[in-house]
């Protein structure tokens, strides 16, 4: 890639990556507030407003950062599979997409059922205990890519050695 093209790749990849964490933690927070608020229009607010948040906001965020991670990864030096560290942010990136995709099951069930009218707070308690666990663990999961790109720990994985070998000797 050009220097500019790089650049552009770079902050895309940033931005969408960062921009996922912060859904995450808003989510979180909706999700203690749906769990913890008495207040049964309050909670149906809350669970209406968390099946918007991820088809708007999560899902394309997190779908950013995995085809900007890959563009960064294919188009720069570092490669997709030449270091550990790379493989390592592309599968917690694709564990933590295909986990939030089996959630939106759960988070559409629970708008669908505060959409009713005949609902009181306690009606939601269960399903958004487990919202909270599940977004709570995926701010700390989606931490471990973050952590590493800023690191970039020492490790070059069979791959990157041939590789590097490779440009060596050509």
């Amino acid at each position: 890639m050009t220097p500019r093209l790089r650049k552009f790749a770079l902050t895309a990849h940033v931005v969408s990556s960062v921009g996922w964490l912060g859904g995450v933690a808003v989510f979180l927070a909706l999700a203690i507030a749906g769990l913890t608020s008495q207040d049964a229009q309050m909670v149906r607010g809350v669970y209406l407003a968390m099946e918007v948040a991820t088809w708007s906001v999560l899902v394309p965020f997190a779908l950013a950062s995995l085809l900007t991670g890959l563009v960064q990864s294919l188009g720069t030096t570092w490669g997709l599979l030449r270091h550990y560290w790379v493989v390592v942010k592309l599968l917690v990136t694709v564990l933590a997409i295909a986990v939030m995709l089996l959630q939106t099951g759960s988070i559409s069930y629970m708008a669908g059922v505060a959409a009713e009218t005949t609902l009181s707070s306690g009606d939601l308690r269960g399903p958004g205990t487990s919202l909270v666990l599940h977004s709570g663990l995926g701010l700390l999961v989606l931490l471990v890519p973050m952590t590493l790109s800023i690191y970039k720990p020492r490790g070059r994985t069979r791959y990157g050695w041939r590789k590097q070998d490779e440009l060596r000797a050509g």
